[in-house]
Order: C-alpha cells, then sequence, then structure tokens
C-alpha cells in the first residue's frame, strides 16, 4: 500500500486535514504512541484507492517551543519514505519563512508534492491563495480542512499521483511475510538466518536499515515472499528520528504481507514499542506470531519459557492465542520452526469453516450460555455463517443484534478458536439482524 505524508509548518491544519481524510472515508486511527512518537497513522480510500496516510504534525519536540530542525528533519524523513506529500500552508498568514524552507526542500525531490493551501473558505481568501504560486510547487489546492472543502480535489490528485502498486497474478497467491520488530532486536540477522544467506547489511547501529522491499524465495519446500529490508543508513543519519523510519517501514511491511512474524528481544521482554507494534499488525487483521529472538543471551531454568510465554501474553491481552517461539538468530535456533509457524498460520488465515459445522457446535454453545438479557429483552441467536472476506469474519443473526456487547462477543470469539484452529489469526465478529 502507498505512503502519502502530511507536512508543513505548525498550526496550518495538518491534523485536521488528516482527520479528515481517514474519518471521512470511516477508517481506523491509530494513535500507536510510542513507535511513532505520538504521530497519527491512519488508512484513507478515494476513488476505489487505498493508501496509508501519516501525519507529521505534532512532533516537535518540547513542544513548548518550535524547533525549526527539527520540522527539516520531519520534511527529510517524509521525502526519503512517502509516495506522496501534502504540503500545507495557512492562507490566514501568507507565506512564512519557513514555508520557504520546506518548499526548497520539495522542488528539488522527484516525487509528486501536492500543495493545499488550507482556511479558503470564503471568495477573498481564495484570492489571497494565488501568492502562493510564489513557492514554485505548480498548482495548488484550495481547501478548509474544517469543513472540507476543496478536500474532494486535493483527494483526486493525490490518488492520481500514486504508484501503481497492483500485486502480479503469479504472485497473489503466494505467502507474503513480514519480520517486523523495533531498531535493533535483530531483524536482518534473522533474515539472513532464515534465507541461509547474508543478505543484510547487520551492525549494532539501531536503524541500520530501511525500506521495506519483498523478495521470493523456495526455501523449505516452499515458494514464500519475504519482507527485504535493505539498504545502509549513513552514520550522519542514525540519530534522527530512528521511531519514525521503523514505524514507516512496519506499516509497508504490515500491509503488504500475510503474516508478520514481531521480533522482540529476550535480553528486554516485551515492552511498550513491541505492544504498540503487534497492534498494528491485528488492526490490519494479519497473521501474527511472536518470536523472541536472542534466546541464546538468557539465562534459563525449566520455568523461564513458561514465565516468559505467560508474560507476553498478558501483556498482548485479549487477543492472545499467538505463537510464542523461542529463537536465535546467531545459532539459528528453531529459525526452521519460526517458518513452519508462519505457513501454519497463513493457511489458518484462509480456513472456511462449513456453516453446518458451525451451526452445529457454536449454536449448542450458545444455548448453554446465551446473551444476557438487556432491559428484560431475551437476545436470541438462531444461525451462523462465516462471511466471504479475505480474513476470517463471522456473523451472528440474532432478534436483537443492538443489544450483544462486546464482552459476550469475546465470548463468541473464544469458543470459535475452542472448536476450530485459528492460532495466531484476528477474528472478526459481527451481529446482524435475522
Amino acid at each position: 500500500m502507498s505512503i502519502v505524508a502530511i507536512v508543513g509548518r505548525p498550526n496550518v491544519g495538518k491534523s485536521t486535514l488528516f482527520n479528515r481524510i481517514v474519518e471521512s472515508r470511516a477508517a481506523i486511527v491509530d494513535d500507536v504512541s510510542g513507535v511513532t512518537r505520538d504521530r497519527h497513522y491512519g488508512k484513507g480510500v478515494w476513488n476505489g484507492k487505498d493508501f496509508s496516510i501519516i501525519d507529521t504534525g505534532g512532533y516537535v519536540m518540547n513542544s513548548g517551543d518550535v524547533f525549526e530542525e527539527e520540522i527539516r528533519k520531519q520534511v527529510h524523513l517524509a521525502i526519503d519514505e512517502a509516495d506522496v506529500i501534502i504540503f500545507v500552508v495557512d492562507v490566514e498568514t501568507g507565506i512564512a519563512d519557513l514555508d520557504n524552507e520546506v518548499a526548497q526542500l520539495l522542488r528539488k525531490v522527484k516525487k509528486p508534492v501536492v500543495l493545499a493551501v488550507n482556511k479558503v473558505d470564503n471568495h477573498q481568501r481564495s484570492a489571497d491563495s494565488y501568492e502562493f504560486y510564489n513557492l514554485g510547487l505548480g498548482e495548488l489546492y484550495c481547501i478548509s480542512s474544517i469543513n472540507g472543502s476543496g478536500t474532494g480535489d486535493l483527494l483526486d490528485k493525490v490518488v492520481a499521483d500514486l504508484p501503481d502498486n497492483t500485486i502480479p497474478d503469479d504472485e497473489k497467491d503466494i505467502p507474503k511475510f513480514a519480520i517486523i520488530g523495533r531498531p535493533n532486536v535483530g531483524k536482518s540477522s534473522m533474515i539472513n538466518a532464515l534465507v541461509g544467506e547474508d543478505r543484510h547489511i547487520v551492525t549494532d547501529i539501531a536503524g541500520t536499515t530501511r525500506d521495506a522491499i519483498f523478495s521470493r524465495f523456495n526455501k523449505f519446500g516452499h515458494d514464500f515472499i519475504l519482507a527485504d529490508t535493505a539498504g545502509l543508513r549513513k552514520k550522519g543519519k542514525v540519530q534522527e528520528d530512528i521511531e519514525f523510519y521503523s514505524v514507516m517501514r512496519s506499516i509497508r511491511a504490515i500491509e503488504a504481507s500475510d503474516v508478520c512474524l514481531l521480533l522482540i528481544d529476550a535480553t528486554r521482554g516485551i515492552e511498550a514499542q513491541d505492544i504498540n507494534i503487534f497492534n498494528l499488525i491485528i488492526r490490519n487483521k494479519k497473521g501474527a506470531i511472536i518470536l523472541v529472538n536472542k534466546w541464546d543471551l538468557v539465562e534459563k531454568d525449566h520455568k523461564t519459557t513458561k514465565e516468559f510465554t505467560e508474560a507476553i501474553k498478558e501483556r498482548i491481552a485479549p487477543f492472545n492465542d499467538i505463537p510464542v517461539i523461542f529463537t536465535s538468530a546467531i545459532t539459528k535456533q528453531r529459525i526452521l520452526k519460526a517458518f513452519e509457524t508462519a505457513m501454519e498460520v497463513y493457511e489458518n488465515r484462509k480456513k472456511k469453516v462449513k456453516t453446518s459445522k458451525l451451526n452445529e457446535l457454536l449454536l449448542e454453545a450458545i444455548e448453554n450460555f446465551p446473551p444476557p438479557s438487556n432491559k428484560g429483552k431475551f437476545i436470541k441467536i438462531k444461525y451462523i455463517t462465516q462471511l466471504p472476506t479475505p480474513t476470517p469474519t463471522f456473523a451472528f443473526y440474532a432478534n436483537l443484534p443492538q443489544y450483544v456487547k462486546d464482552p459476550y462477543k469475546r465470548f463468541l470469539e473464544n469458543k470459535i478458536r475452542e472448536y476450530f484452529n485459528f492460532t495466531g489469526v484476528p477474528i472478526s465478529i459481527v451481529v446482524k439482524s435475522k
């Protein structure tokens, strides 16, 4: 999936535009705090094209002050990673010095830049907007993020400039795996161990690798595509917002994959940043495996593995039907098991359960433990079927679907997992009117 980045100086309305794009399309918005340093990541859909959108606003460190250097870093990062850049300016203030600096950077890039002049909500401001042609970025789009005027034309231009990410026909049915994790947990070493060759530069510097690129392999008797994080960062850039690189890379890899192998560092345990990346995987409805890397560096007894697994599952609850495998990229411990488990999760994600079997097993469980009554009304579920969606989604048909609450939906999901193997795969439960 393509990435669109919104850039611009503070207080020009970047976040308002971001919210309008994702919310008006009924998309999921995630505040992936920790991984993204409170940067917004969301999904947009326009004219049938899906894209990820990053709001680079709100990052200025020590937010009481405006650090121009940090803003310039944001623009550099967006230029490096995004496919299309929306540059937002403010018609009320006109061209500021910082706008000129950002424009100077953007004029040098070979990526599409769409200039959005915000807060244009009357004819006078529309006339004032012509000043921004002086930025030398070509056509401008007058918008009002608050009321939405002009955003349709803006998005028409954005999606027209998005690259064609159509998957080749010969790769549509091939499993796509991605090794995901925060910086310096050993992703590149793990890929090297998995494919049996040094395809990646490995250093002790966090954030050594960048873009997610998918490469095709034939290994262990299977044909699969693996996320390949290629490219060496210059030493001078190693300290520049590593988490931003990490989340941009993770978003690309997650959205293009079927199963994500989340790598965590055994010497540090599961941390908040790992949880945020895990939630990103689950919200994208991808299969998931947790690989505890560097297991050879941990002092162990007969209880260590069990205690470590329980600690992980407690942190990722309520969805903890996830394989946890203890590995070492250096000693290649359980590398083959990690790959075999990824194949199992891939098959689970494609699994279709017969309607007759669903009703036979689940209606009895529902009868023994029916939904709690609401306002004196009894809820009856009469029929269950799996919907023809890319990921497992089950429809329960009831007389009063609006009264079936989340705790009971979790009960239904747990029953499905009890009877059918959906380990590692998020399940969606929908309750419909019978």
